[in-house]
């Protein structure tokens, strides 16, 4: 029997906000400094203390609610979710349930297959929990409680079950993570956790309507995690199925370095939690002006930026994806684009994402850090379309702007290094080459017409590697023509 996979993913996204969802503590990098340095009876679940809705949290979620294309809900509530962990120091979690922030959206992703949407059934605003560090030392095990990420605002994207493959769930993922960063939302750091991802993944026959019983994989911290562990899942799944067992429902942990799931606990239902109205909060109201002045300040989204790079100069869909998924990438390539007006665009898209991210690659960092401001890559591009400088000698002088901060024209003009494009000049290298390696020339003439391309290295040395090649083949050409006729 053939199976195929449905799975939908819950993303939360710690939101940029200066202080916590129902609090004045500040938001800090809880891999930076000390533990439990933000926190205030609110978020420590101290008695008696009352929580305040942060409205730039709200106003962040309007912006990705609306980004998705979602349906904005007039009047959302606030809920508690009850559940004991030690890092959750009120024993309950406030959340939004039955009345989230948004409903109804999509988000379109790009595969191997075409593009097509993948249903978003909600967005709601929650608050994060603490945190546990797990220590053994002198033979004993125990746990340690951090509570300065207790209480930070948290928005949790839900999909329906509409992907099937690995690959659409990587594109999701993907697609999702370029929105909240281009919405200044997230800064999608996935090393500091910021941005994480549950799957819930099962299986059924092909052309079945019915779900399967699924899974759900909690704490995806990586796209390399989520790849694997959902892969793997399907696997165990159709495995267990061709043997006649049945899938059982649990929420499962991912061991990276064992590479396979790990069952934490038997999967809960909403029921469990004991959801009821968060009684310290009023409704939440958003007003048609509210929202439809987010919905005016909402930058060019990934989307509608590849399909106008496409339109506007001429990229493949691939060159303009690489450039539109990041904003700091995408406005580095319309900046040079703009300073270079001779220039072909996808010259530039080409070095952008060719030499530029593997010296990122190479040397880490982000392409707005880099020494190289746009206008210096356009420039030094200039030169190599004036014929000023060659191929090789470009991409010398780029990892040395790229290290030094030195400018194109004064590293060329300091080392001289532009291109010899005279015609007497590289003709009179051509015949110097010839006439001081007279066996070779013999070889070429009786038939070893390969060294015409050893006699063309021997040139561009004589040039210190400055000769315009195109200039240098044409006359080696000629020369040997000519010394061919006259041996016949």
């Amino acid at each position: 029997m053939e199976y195929e996979a449905v799975i939908g993913l819950e993303v939360h996204a710690e939101m940029q906000t200066r202080s916590k969802m129902f609090c004045a503590c500040p938001v800090v990098d809880t891999t930076q400094v000390e533990a439990n340095v933000a926190v205030c009876p609110v978020c420590a679940g101290m008695p008696g203390v009352l929580p305040v809705v942060n409205r730039q949290a709200v106003e962040y979620g309007l912006r990705v609610a609306l980004a998705l294309e979602c349906e904005v809900a007039r009047t959302s509530l606030f809920d508690r979710k009850n559940y004991f962990y030690p890092d959750l120091p009120k024993g309950y979690q406030i959340s939004q349930y039955e009345y989230p922030l948004a409903q109804h959206g999509q988000l379109w992703i790009t595969t191997s297959q075409g593009e097509r949407a993948i249903r978003v059934r909600r967005v709601h605003l929650e608050e994060d929990t603490g945190k546990l560090t797990h220590v053994t030392r002198d033979g004993e095990s125990y746990s340690l409680v951090d509570l300065n990420r207790a209480g930070i605002s948290l928005l949790e994207i839900v999909s329906e079950p509409d992907m099937h493959t690995v690959e659409e769930v990587r594109a999701y993922a993907d697609g999702l993570r370029a929105i909240v960063r281009y919405l200044g939302v997230n800064s999608g750091d996935m090393e500091k956790g910021v941005i994480r991802f549950e799957a819930n993944v099962s299986v059924r026959p092909v052309g079945s309507q019915t779900l399967g019983t699924r899974v759900e994989i909690k704490n995806l911290n990586s796209f390399r995690a989520l790849e694997r562990s959902v892969a793997y899942q399907i696997e165990e799944q159709i495995a267990a199925l061709e043997r006649g067992e049945s899938v059982v429902q649990q929420t499962l942990g991912w061991d990276e370095t064992a590479g396979k799931t790990f069952s934490q606990r038997s999967k809960e239902e909403a029921h469990d939690y004991r959801y009821f109205p968060e009684p310290d909060l009023p409704p939440l109201v958003v007003e048609p002006e509210w929202a439809a002045a987010v919905a005016a300040s909402l930058p060019e989204l990934p989307r509608a930026k590849r399909a106008r790079f496409q339109a506007e100069f001429g990229l493949t869909p691939y060159e303009a994806r690489l450039l539109a998924e990041d904003q700091a990438v995408a406005r580095y390539f319309e900046r040079a684009a703009a300073a270079g007006k001779g220039l072909a665009p996808r010259t530039l898209a080409l070095w952008i994402t060719g030499e530029l991210f593997g010296w990122l690659n190479q040397n880490g960092g982000e392409i707005n850090s880099l020494r190289v401001a746009p206008e210096g890559l356009a420039e030094l591009l200039a030169f190599l379309e004036r014929g000023e400088i060659n191929m090789a000698t470009a991409k010398t002088l780029l990892g040395e702007m790229l290290s030094s901060g030195h400018s194109a024209a004064a590293l060329i003009q300091s080392r001289g290094l532009r291109q010899i494009s005279d015609s007497d000049v590289l003709a009179a290298l051509v015949r110097q080459a010839l006439e001081e390696n007279p066996a070779e020339l013999q070889s070429y003439l009786s038939g070893k017409e390969t060294l015409a391309n050893w006699f063309f290295g021997q040139v561009m040395r004589a040039a210190r590697g400055q000769g315009n090649p195109q200039v240098i083949r044409a006359e080696l050409e000629r020369q040997l023509a000519e010394r061919k006729q006259a041996a016949s």
